[in-house]
């Protein structure tokens, strides 16, 4: 084969994978960080999690994200350790949508 018929075949091979597809990731991160700050929003701390360490508490995510019903055993960067019936669950932090504790 010559060398413009394998130009031709993997030019638009590698200019897919390696310039548009990661373009196209950047590009939409850009675009969700804009809206988050746009709205006003803050990836919530977790100092304020540390706190309820040992503590019963409800854990609700969205829809892709599992419900937690269990006690909060350790905090680490941006996953929480939860004892649940079923056994330990770690889920992350930046999903959560809210976080009920028990009296």
């Amino acid at each position: 084969m010559s060398p413009a018929i394998w130009i031709s075949i993997y030019m638009p091979i590698y200019l897919i994978l390696f310039i548009i597809i990661p373009e196209q990731q950047a590009a939409h991160r850009r675009f969700i960080f804009r809206k988050i700050r746009r709205k006003g929003m803050r990836i919530m701390g977790n100092e304020i999690i540390k706190e309820y360490v040992g503590k019963t508490c409800k854990i609700f995510g969205g829809q892709t994200v599992t419900n937690g019903i269990g006690k909060i055993i350790e905090v680490n960067e941006n996953w929480i350790k939860l004892e649940t019936k079923k056994g330990v669950e770690l889920i992350n932090a930046e999903y959560i949508q809210s976080i009920k504790f028990d009296k």
